[in-house]
């Protein structure tokens, strides 16, 4: 993690003061297998930009709780039904399972529309787990809040005894120059790692929202931040830096996940945000130098802790064409599928670590 200027989260250690940098853990995919012409996707189908997050959890009820006392907001119903939907069953490869979906929302912090969280439990249907899967694994998730109370929330959070965090001797980690906040990993009740950073931004007096928590960035672990780039970049859209950073290390880096000797470094992309275009949520890459690891283990859509990432694209068709043509792995049974709504959607896998990316276009197109 280096240590910069908010806007380039990364594992995201974000320095006080004048910077805060950015400790965050993220995604990567190849250049040699993966091309896919800008003109192309500019005339024949384009992701319009990152919709959501879902992540599969062992109870739903257990997770919303956990994911208000963060600062989500739950937007339907506290006991969502359990339903067998043989559309979704195709679209997720998950044959004769029923599901129960939360949806919950949270402010973003670079847009004016908030960022979307689904939080799934499934029944009928054989589920390994990725519970507490280790932060620094290629392929494991995390997304990053800033959170101008973190003392507040670690506290509350600490004496309802749901506080899991990585970070050394289980504190927030203060970075140069901060008397309070700070920057800390903490898992939610699966293992799901979320990155809090605590900072104090700069907000007008009228906007009361700017001291509660803000959806920042995602992120992955990635094997290889080339192959990464060229599904993330080429492929879907992503504007990424055209150099990359240095490999760094120290115990800024290791403390806030609770490593010791890690060499990393954290590559910062950018996508639109799909409700709001004009705005933009990064999404960091991490890879790491020191400990070197080589495989991902196999993992299913349905599997505890797993996540996936939403893309709302225009012209599906051409979109997914695109990809098959680069070799992209296809997951839905059949390819693209049709909704109850009318929508149209496919779940692919990133050819690098197999995480899950789901693109779907409206009914409307």
């Amino acid at each position: 993690m280096h240590i910069e200027s908010i806007q380039n989260f990364g594992f995201s250690i974000l320095a006080s003061a004048a910077l805060l940098a950015a400790l965050l853990f993220g995604c990567a995919c190849s250049a040699e297998n993966v091309t896919g012409p800008e003109s192309e996707m500019a005339d024949s189908g384009k992701v319009l930009g990152i919709a959501f997050e879902t992540v599969q959890v062992s109870s739903l009820d257990r997770s919303i709780e956990y994911y208000r006392t963060l600062g989500f907001t739950l937007e339907n119903q506290t006991d969502p039904t359990w339903t067998e939907d043989e559309a979704a069953n195709r679209l997720y490869k998950t044959p004769g399972a029923a599901s129960r979906t939360a949806t919950l929302t949270i402010a973003s912090t670079s847009s004016e529309h908030p960022f979307t969280l689904y939080l799934r439990e499934y029944r009928n249907i054989e589920r390994d787990g990725r519970i507490d899967f280790p932060a620094r694994h290629q392929s494991s998730p995390h997304f990053g809040l800033i959170v101008p109370e973190a003392d507040a929330l670690w506290e509350q959070m600490s004496s309802a005894g749901i506080l899991r965090p990585l970070s050394w001797e289980g504190k927030l980690i203060r970075m140069p120059g901060q008397t309070s906040g700070g920057i800390a990993y903490i898992r939610d009740p699966d293992g799901f790692n979320v990155e809090i950073v605590g900072m104090r931004q700069e907000p007008p007096e009228s906007d009361a929202t700017q001291s509660r928590p803000t959806f920042h960035h995602l992120g992955h672990v990635v094997m290889n931040s080339d192959k990464a780039i060229a599904f993330y970049g080429d492929l879907l859209g992503g504007e990424f830096p055209e150099t990359y950073p240095e490999w760094v290390g120290g115990d800024n880096y290791d403390a806030v996940v609770g490593g010791r000797g890690y060499i990393i470094r954290l590559i910062n992309g950018n996508f639109a945000h799909a409700e709001a275009p004009q705005a933009s949520l990064p999404l960091e890459l991490v890879e790491y130098q020191k400990p070197s690891l080589n495989a991902v283990e196999d993992y299913a859509y349905a599997d505890i802790a797993v996540s996936c990432m939403g893309f709302q694209v225009e012209g599906l068709d051409a979109v997914y064409a695109r990809l098959k043509q680069a070799g992209i792995e296809t997951w839905s049974e059949g390819g693209i599928v049709e909704m109850k709504d009318g929508s149209r959607a496919v779940v692919v896998r990133d050819p690098d670590i197999g995480a899950f990316i789901e693109l779907f276009e409206t009914a409307e197109g």
